[in-house]
Parts: C-alpha cells; sequence; structure tokens
C-alpha cells in the first residue's frame, strides 16, 4: 500500500476528510444558484475544498445531479499578470473544454474569444446558451487574492470595475439564475479588495462567507484510521500540528514511512524531519499576518515561555498583558485563521492566559527566531511595539529577547516537545507495521 498521506498537492476527494458543516453550505449556495466566499489561512485546506465540489462522484455522494452543471476550476495565480481580461479568457476557455457534447456552443465560445470578446457580456451570452441546454454554470476560483490586489497591468480602477461586474453577472442580472460562484483567499473579502462606495452597496455582499478552520478531533481521528499508533502518540499529534490540515498530511506522512519499514523510530530524526519539511508552512503563516498580529505572536510566545521557565529567568514582563486586552480584534483574526486557539469559550474577553498556539511548533520556531543575533524578524517590529506599548514596555521585550538569545540552553529545556516525542515511541503497542 502507498503512504496515503499527501503534501505539496491537494488531498484527492476519496481520501478527503471533516468540514461536513462547510460542504453542505456549498452544497446549499449551489443548489439556490448564489455564491459562497471561502477562505482560510496558508495550506489550510481551500484548494482540496474546491477540488472535492468538482468531483461529479461526490455531487452523486451527496445527492446532487452533476450532468445539470459545467463545473470550471481555475487560480487567479496562474493568470500572469492578473488582468479582467485574462480572467473572462480563460473561464471562457474552461467552459468551452467541458462541453463535449455541445459542439455549436463550443464554436459560439471559440467566436468570442477571436473577435476579444472574453468579457462579462460575453460570460452572459453564455449564460443563456446554457439556460437553454437546462445547465448551470459552477465557477470555482483559487486564490482570489490575486484579483484584489493591483499589479502594473491592473489597476485600482480595473479591480473596482472586475468586482462591480463580478457582482453584476451574480446577483443582478436575469443570467444569475444559471451561475454559482465560489472564491477562495487567505483572508475574508471585507478585508480585501478595494474600499467601499458609501454610495453603493458593498461589492462582496452577494457571497455568503465561510472559513474554514483547523480539523477538529473527530477529523484528526478519521484522517489517522487505520494507523496502530498509541493514544499517547494521537495527542501529541494533536499538539505539533494543531488540527492543522497540511501539519498533519506531514506528520502522518513521516509516521507512515517509518512504520511501514517496521523499525522503531529515531525520536530525534523523527523532530528534524518535521521541523525542516514544516518551516516553510510557519514562515508563510507569519508574512500573512499584519505586523500587529505579529506583535502579539511574539509577546505570547514570551509569556508562554515565561511561565515555563518560572524563577529560571531574569526578564520581567510584568503590565505588559493589557496589550492583549487593547487588541482584541487581531487576536479574534488569528484565532479565526488557525494560527492560535482560544481554551476559554465561555467568555468574550480574550487574555493570554486562554492563548495556545495551534501548533506548538510554530511557538518553538518563533522562540528559535527570535534568539538569532541581528533577526530582521525582531528588527521590523520595533516600531510596532513601541506603537502598541510604552517606552518601559517596549524595552522590557527588549531585553526579554536578548535573554533568551544569550540563554538559549535553558530557554531549549523550556521547550520539552522533543521529549515528549521520545516519551511516546515507540510508536505502536505491538511493532506491527500498517
Amino acid at each position: 500500500m502507498q503512504n496515503p498521506f499527501t503534501y505539496g498537492q491537494p488531498v484527492s476527494p476519496d481520501r478527503f476528510v471533516g468540514r461536513r458543516s462547510e460542504i453542505q453550505a456549498a452544497f446549499d449556495q449551489i443548489y439556490n444558484r448564489s455564491n459562497l466566499a471561502l477562505w482560510g489561512g496558508p495550506a489550510m485546506g481551500k484548494t482540496s475544498f474546491l477540488e472535492f465540489l468538482a468531483s461529479p462522484q461526490v455531487w452523486q455522494k451527496y445527492g446532487q445531479d452533476p450532468s445539470q452543471a459545467v463545473i470550471v476550476l481555475l487560480s487567479c495565480e496562474s493568470i500572469q499578470p492578473f488582468t479582467a481580461s485574462g480572467f473572462w479568457q480563460e473561464v471562457l476557455s474552461l467552459i468551452q473544454e467541458e462541453l463535449h457534447s455541445e459542439p455549436d456552443l463550443q464554436e459560439q465560445i471559440e467566436t468570442l474569444l477571436n473577435q476579444g470578446k472574453a468579457t462579462t457580456r460575453g460570460m452572459r451570452q453564455v449564460l443563456k446558451q446554457l439556460r437553454k441546454r437546462h445547465k448551470f454554470l459552477l465557477l470555482l476560483v483559487d486564490d482570489y487574492d490575486w484579483a484584489l490586489r493591483e499589479n502594473p497591468h491592473y489597476t485600482h480602477a480595473d479591480m473596482e470595475t472586475f468586482v462591480n461586474e463580478c457582482r453584476s453577472i451574480a446577483y443582478q442580472s436575469l443570467e444569475r439564475r444559471y451561475l454559482s460562484m465560489i472564491v477562495a483567499s487567505l483572508r475574508p473579502l471585507n478585508e480585501l479588495g478595494p474600499a467601499l462606495n458609501p454610495n453603493s452597496s458593498p461589492w462582496y455582499n452577494h457571497y455568503l462567507f465561510q472559513s474554514l478552520k483547523p480539523f477538529t478531533d473527530r477529523d484528526i481521528d478519521q484522517l489517522m484510521a487505520g494507523m496502530p499508533i498509541t493514544p499517547e502518540l494521537r495527542g501529541l499529534i494533536r499538539e505539533i500540528a494543531g488540527g492543522h490540515p497540511a501539519l498533519l498530511q506531514i506528520v502522518g506522512s513521516l509516521l507512515y514511512r517509518e512504520l511501514k519499514t517496521g523499525k522503531v523510530p529515531d525520536a530525534q530524526a523523527f523532530v528534524q524531519d518535521f521541523e525542516g519539511i514544516t518551516r516553510p508552512i510557519f514562515e508563510t503563516i507569519w508574512k500573512r499576518c499584519s505586523q500587529v498580529e505579529q506583535a502579539l505572536l511574539i509577546l505570547m510566545a514570551l509569556f508562554k515561555l515565561d511561565s515555563r521557565l518560572h524563577h529560571n529567568k531574569h526578564f520581567n514582563l510584568r503590565g505588559i498583558e493589557v496589550i492583549f486586552i487593547q487588541n482584541q480584534r487581531e487576536l479574534t483574526n488569528l484565532v479565526e485563521r488557525g494560527v492560535i486557539t482560544k481554551q476559554n469559550q465561555q467568555g468574550m474577553m480574550i487574555s493570554h492566559q486562554d492563548l495556545l498556539f495551534t501548533s506548538s511548533i510554530m511557538e518553538r520556531w518563533l522562540i528559535q527566531e527570535l534568539w538569532q543575533t541581528n533577526n530582521p524578524l525582531l528588527e521590523d517590529r520595533q516600531k510596532v511595539f513601541l506603537n502598541l506599548l510604552s517606552h518601559s514596555q517596549a524595552h522590557q521585550v527588549t531585553e526579554a529577547i536578548k535573554w533568551i538569545s544569550q540563554h538559549q540552553e535553558k530557554v531549549q529545556t523550556a521547550l520539552p516537545w522533543v521529549s515528549k516525542v521520545s516519551g511516546v515511541f515507540p510508536l505502536t503497542s505491538n511493532g506491527s507495521k500498517p
């Protein structure tokens, strides 16, 4: 049996797990010929979700008739440089490819493309033709962020025109009855794209917003089903991967590889392999955070380290915890994107004691980044700290970071997940292979 875990590619529909509520929401919108704006952090499974929706077998499983739909999936990132005309040209070309049993409509689309009519007007003509054939278009658009940022060939005015044309065709035109549009982005649409016009409706108000959050314990158990591992190791997997789909695929792949050989895994080698493979994910998550969010993550990591070191340290963060109360919106954004987790779900206010990094490895990565000499990660945050904190408080943070840089051995012992890995190996109680 081949390794069933996937990293670096979308998960195939037959290996897709979880997301039941999100899938139902998507099919509800499709059934009503309405629209969905899917969003989630890096490697949270957005592309896998769209490919899942594009599968005819999935439609049949959910009691839908795929023969009525012309399903088109494209990525805005693949249109380089992104332009509105390039987008509609790609959409029309992909529709043409899907119409195997409609050669006359394929010819009409070819004419539109050759005449340079790859526009929303051309799209309306195609939707009218689909109506006559008792069909509709399901347009699945990945990496929609690329359509919501300017480039030398795509001005702010071009962007405003594009998003308003999308709203017009999907919400205001008669042809909307034959179109369902699902877009995926890294952040909610209301945080992206052009500013709102006070004299008109928001350009994104025809979408139902749906976030992709980390996997639940039930999802993780489903993903790891069939792996002969101990409850202790399952707990460790939840701690280091934190429900993040890509991290779970990586840890599952590494464990499966070791189990397949029949050897007892080496804990240190496992740690090094996992950290090496996941580093780009954490770097991407970090870069996608705002400067204020990054500052809060640094402070979170310092407070967590402070609690583990107890009296075995020489820095003081007293009084700085108020910064978390003052930046509730940013903390909520980090929770919604699955970067951190709120332990106490009861209260409305988020305190630093309630928060954990979704993956303990990201916390470890961040501390290791901080103790590097002349780290630009810290230098870039100095001005942000001064905006968020008083000069004396900013000095406290700087001194704390200096201390951990000078006492790396003490800090390393306070990040003990390596010893936890050693404690749960060997993986199985009977040494069996998968």
